[in-house]
């Protein structure tokens, strides 16, 4: 049966607001959550980018949710740091935390002041950092030199269960590629027909484990609320590789989206003042074969959303 969760967006809501709202979600009948771990958000409009890590803490202290996080380890992050910190959340709360592994944006990594590199040296060295991660997760301690250099590391907290690595993907080449090391797959919200051949690539390349979908979604008493909020919010999420991996700043962003319409907005958020459209297009997902469906309303203010879609939406999806 399919479990619908809520995405905690720190881009777009600050940690202390987005924590009372991941609590209300689950009071709402939300089963599972997750979030996208940010330095910086995609817009000046958006206007928050929180340490997931922390808040994750707390979230899961919080409340009963299992939760997963999208992580890119390699260059802002050391992946003997990721593992340290996987390690940690896997000790405190077993069972009930995962991580999607990335190859990252510009946006978040070039705090470092280094290189940002092309996107098959990025594919690789990621490749590098989840066979790090998994290493040191499993007891070991790790020496590696490559695209990335560790020396002698070692966990002293080993966390059992070990929570999985799962491989995020967006398009085809991703979902076939990500099979290789991935324990399940997590992608976004696409035409039906795009949705099933990233399902069938990562399934024909091997891959096994649990499938997630986030879905982008914009609800509202009216349609020209929803249509505002999602235009005003997400204008700046519409565009795919390589403007989403290579621009920099929020400003960017900002800039490149002047012209974005409405309409272009609708071809990556669900779009609807009308509750059982969206009951519907979610269970259209589901038939899919995702084991898990993240929820995420592109507005800041999450409460209209929680509630309405806690008595409305998902009781009639888990009964089906």
């Amino acid at each position: 049966m399919t479990r619908y969760g809520f995405h905690a967006s720190h881009e777009q809501i600050g940690p202390r607001q987005l924590l009372a709202d991941v609590q209300h979600a689950e009071r709402a009948g939300f089963e599972v959550a997750m979030c996208s771990d940010h330095f910086s958000p995609w817009s000046s409009r958006q206007g928050h980018s929180a340490f997931a890590w922390s808040w994750l803490g707390a979230a899961l202290a919080t409340t009963d949710l299992t939760f997963g996080a999208v992580n890119a380890p390699g260059q802002r992050y050391h992946p003997a740091v990721i593992a340290q910190a996987i390690a940690t959340l896997g000790t405190m709360f077993p069972g009930r935390f995962w991580v999607a592994l990335g190859s990252g944006e510009a946006s978040n990594e070039h705090i470092t002041g280094d290189g940002w590199p092309r996107k098959e040296v990025r594919t690789r060295r990621l490749e590098e950092c989840v066979d790090v991660i998994r290493r040191l997760l499993e007891g070991e301690e790790v020496s590696h030199d490559g695209l990335v250099t560790v020396d002698r590391a070692r966990l002293w907290e080993i966390p059992e269960p070990r929570p999985r690595l799962v491989g995020p993907a967006v398009s085809l080449d991703s979902a076939s590629r990500v099979a290789a090391w991935s324990e399940g797959m997590v992608t976004v919200n696409q035409p039906l027909d795009a949705l099933r051949q990233r399902v069938d690539a990562y399934r024909d390349a091997g891959g096994t484990g649990p499938l997630a979908l986030q879905v982008h979604l914009s609800w509202a008493p009216t349609e020209a609320e929803a249509e505002q909020v999602a235009h005003e919010q997400w204008r700046s999420n519409i565009f795919g590789a390589p403007v989403s991996w290579d621009l920099e700043t929020a400003e960017a962003f900002d800039l490149v989206s002047e012209d974005v319409t409405v309409d272009r907005v609708r071809s990556v958020v669900d779009v609807s003042a009308d509750l059982g459209w969206h009951r519907d297009r979610l269970a259209s997902y589901a038939e899919l074969g995702f084991d898990e469906i993240y929820l995420h309303h592109v507005g800041q203010s999450q409460n209209e959303f929680i509630d309405a879609f806690g008595a409305q939406v998902l009781p009639g999806l888990k009964e089906a």
